[in-house]
Parts: structure tokens; C-alpha cells; sequence
């Protein structure tokens, strides 16, 4: 992320989450973890919207979905995280002319790439579909000290007062909170909820997440999706 992020004023600002729904039948914020996706469809879709590459790609999307069924939960969320630190890391401007635009999950499979809002915003939505429950989930903004730029992260947290995971592109490898003493967590949000972080747990509960004005224009649009097609072609 740049630094497009200047200060704590422009907090609920930040906070704006762009992610639409999916009429290719993703599961979004209330759909039911159990929701069945029409996997041909959506990999058809991308494939004629980003190319056959594309299509290969939501191909290994399913694929870990379906091996993840069994799992456990340290085991989803290892196994979604280690797939998408796979894609690359694209800023916004260069991708798609703005720099500020927050990729769904689709577009981010289909262009194979994107930022670090892309990259948490996919992990949350695929442990989401894989039944992990949206509280134990908060998309967070921190301030990442080695780059010196606001970042974002995807946090999992066992127990409602456990030290919650880290899910990052940066560091690909998931670590608990106190051992990232890189990020300085600001706040943090899910489907329902918004935090302020005042250190590495779960912070102080700001109100709902409805304070977000992209986040309730994200749920008029429920089943609205348009795909974006980037700026930069990335294969």
C-alpha cells in the first residue's frame, strides 16, 4: 500500500470498503458459508473477461476450496493464505488508474494480481465461503514500520480473547500478532463491526461497520457486480 493513507484523521475515511457482491454467485457479506458456488460459470466468466489464464486460475481457486472442506481452521486459513500469496502485488494506479480501488475476489483472481486491501479482502471472503464464522475474521489497517506505509491485513482470532493471527502478503508466513512487532494495528472492521486498535488484540469496538459509507453502499449493491477490466494486463 502506499501512502496514500496520510494520517488517523482520514480514518473512517480509509475504512471505505468497495467490494461488491458477486452475481456469479460468490458468497458475500450474509450468505450462508454452505452457499454453492457454480464454479462453471464463474470460471467461464472470468476466462472470457481476463483471458484463459484467468480460467485456470478460479479452476485453482475451486481446487482449494474443495481440499479445504475437511480441514480444520488453522488449516483453511494456512492453506487460503499460502494460495493467495501466490498472486503479485500491483499498486492500484498502475492496475487500474486509481489509487484507491478495492478489487473484489473475482477481479483480483482474474487479473492476477493487485494490493494488499486485495489481497486481505480475498482471504476474508474464501474462509468466509469455507464456514469460518465472520467474527473470528477482521480486515485490519495497520502501519507497517518496515516500509513505513498504512498497510492491510487480514487478523483471525481463535477465541474471541485469543492473540489473533496474522494472514499478510508481506510476511507470507501466518504469525500471532505479538510476534509482528512490524505492524502497528489502527483499527479494523468485519461484516458487522468496526474497531479502533489500541494494541495487538482485538481492540476497542467503534460502533457497526454501517459507519462505513462504502460498506453500506457495498450491500445495496448485493449481486450487483460489474468485473473491471485493468489498465495493466497481468497474466
Amino acid at each position: 500500500m502506499n501512502t496514500k493513507f496520510g494520517g488517523h484523521r482520514q480514518l473512517l475515511k480509509v475504512c471505505q470498503l468497495s467490494v461488491v457482491a458477486m452475481t456469479l454467485g460468490f458468497s458475500c457479506l450474509y450468505a450462508s458459508p454452505t452457499h454453492q458456488l457454480d464454479a462453471n460459470r464463474i470460471t467461464s466468466t472470468l476466462e472470457s473477461r481476463y483471458g484463459e489464464r484467468a480460467g485456470k486460475r478460479a479452476k485453482a481457486w475451486f481446487k482449494v476450496l474443495n481440499e479445504a472442506q475437511g480441514l480444520n481452521e488453522l488449516e483453511k486459513i494456512t492453506k487460503v493464505n499460502n494460495f493467495f500469496n501466490l498472486f503479485r502485488f500491483v499498486d492500484d494506479i498502475k492496475l487500474w488508474g486509481d489509487s484507491n480501488y478495492w478489487a473484489s475476489p473475482m477481479e483480483f483472481i482474474g487479473v492476477n494480481g493487485g494490493d494488499c486491501e486485495d489481497f486481505s479482502i480475498a482471504k476474508y471472503f474464501t474462509l468466509l465461503q469455507l464456514g469460518i464464522d465472520d467474527d473470528k475474521l477482521r480486515i485490519t489497517m495497520v502501519k507497517a514500520t518496515s516500509v513505513n506505509q498504512y498497510h492491510m491485513v487480514l487478523a483471525y482470532y481463535e477465541t474471541p480473547g485469543s492473540i489473533p493471527l496474522v494472514l499478510d502478503n508481506l510476511d507470507r508466513t501466518i504469525k500471532p500478532a505479538t510476534q509482528r512487532n512490524d505492524l502497528i494495528p489502527v483499527y479494523s472492521f468485519n461484516g458487522r463491526q468496526l474497531w479502533l486498535n489500541k494494541e495487538k488484540g482485538r481492540g476497542v469496538l467503534a460502533g457497526s461497520s454501517e459507519r462505513l459509507e462504502k460498506w453500506n453502499d457495498l450491500k445495496q449493491r448485493l449481486g450487483v457486480e460489474r468485473l473491471r477490466m485493468p489498465k495493466l494486463r497481468l497474466e
